[in-house]
């Protein structure tokens, strides 16, 4: 397993495994705590896994957490996605910066993402299943949520959005929710 660090994203890693194929099909290991504790992480601190199963143009974000933050692994463990981190740490010097990648079951690649920036992604196949390897237990009452079409963003979503949350529709926009996390 190869870990690269993300430029436009400070603190950011793509985990990229190495797939045994064969007739069978393949193999590959998707987390390696060595590996993750060579980029200075601590693979104890993953306290809870989830997964969500998206159609083809599906929009999951912008999402992030307020107080702490969260840091996340990401994965599409079944299909495609187009995978969107937008650095909101007014420390970071990739502050605002923002990376894309798409992510796939071809690839099973692992991003992380680290507490403080903002995160969503759009399905690109019929099928997305996308795990998800979180540093802290959910609380709903620090879930903030950016418009994914803030225009400040410019986030290029591959396909025309065929579903999304009422909560990710009626999202505020970047400048509104900067606000909200200065308080």
């Amino acid at each position: 397993m190869k870990a690269t660090e993300v430029p436009q994203i400070a603190g950011a890693f793509l985990f990229e495994p190495t797939p045994y194929t064969d007739e069978r099909g393949f193999f590959c290991r998707t987390f390696d705590a060595d590996v993750i504790r060579s980029v200075g992480l601590d693979p104890g601190a993953f306290v809870q896994d989830s997964v969500s199963r998206s159609a083809r143009g599906v929009l999951r974000g912008l999402h992030l957490r307020s107080g702490a933050g969260e840091a996340k692994l990401v994965r599409c463990s079944y299909g495609q996605i187009f995978d969107v981190v937008v650095d909101l740490r007014p420390g970071s010097p990739t502050y605002r910066g923002r990376a894309f990648f798409e992510l796939s079951d071809e690839t099973q690649a692992t991003l992380y993402i680290p507490a403080g920036c903002a995160h969503g992604f759009q399905a690109l196949t019929g099928t997305a299943d996308t795990s998800y390897r979180i540093d802290r237990p959910h609380d709903p009452a620090e879930d903030v949520t950016i418009a994914f079409d803030d225009p400040e963003l410019a986030v290029p979503w591959p396909l025309p959005v065929t579903s999304m949350s009422r909560r990710d529709r009626e999202a505020p926009g970047l400048a509104e929710v900067l606000k909200l996390l200065e308080r």
